[in-house]
């Protein structure tokens, strides 16, 4: 199996139905992925462990509440991490905003709340950048989903 370009960490196991929705899209689109599910708060030194050994390019992190998880993962990484806010008691605003305002060095690019579909799009796009191949196959699965194309350059 190819090591993963993707690494989808959640927060914990409540947050499954989000990680389902991004590994549907990375494995539509033929995109090597692995799934951890370790906290910020909980896992912490073993969350650390994961990010410093971790050879995947992008980082989808899910999480709920205070949400920390995506900026500990970028605080740890230079590489592109996506924040996907999951709903809560207020409706993912807290874990929204617990992404997008992260200090200035250390940012989460973030998707709306529950989207894990565009998280996983995203990170294709930021993979297709390198990829000619993914360039085609994310073209193509768009214009099949959305009947959306955009010119390859």
């Amino acid at each position: 199996m190819a090591e993963p370009l993707v690494s989808v960490v959640a927060g914990s196991k409540s947050d499954e139905k989000i990680v389902e929705q991004v590994t549907s899209v990375l494995s539509e689109l033929g995109v090597s992925h692995e799934v951890k599910y370790l906290s910020a708060h909980r896992n912490h030194y073993e969350l650390e462990q994961y990010v410093k050994n971790c050879n995947a390019k992008v980082f989808i992190a899910i999480a709920g509440l205070a949400a920390h998880l995506p900026g500990f993962i970028a605080s740890l990484t230079n590489k592109p991490v996506i924040g996907v806010p999951v709903s809560g008691k207020l409706m993912g605003l807290d874990a929204l905003l617990s992404m997008v305002q992260m200090p200035r060095g250390f940012p989460v690019a973030t998707v709306g709340v529950d989207m894990g579909y565009n998280a996983a799009i995203l990170a294709a796009q930021i993979l297709s950048l390198g990829d000619l191949e993914l360039a085609s196959r994310l073209d193509k699965w768009r214009a099949e989903k959305f009947g959306w194309r955009v010119e390859l350059q």
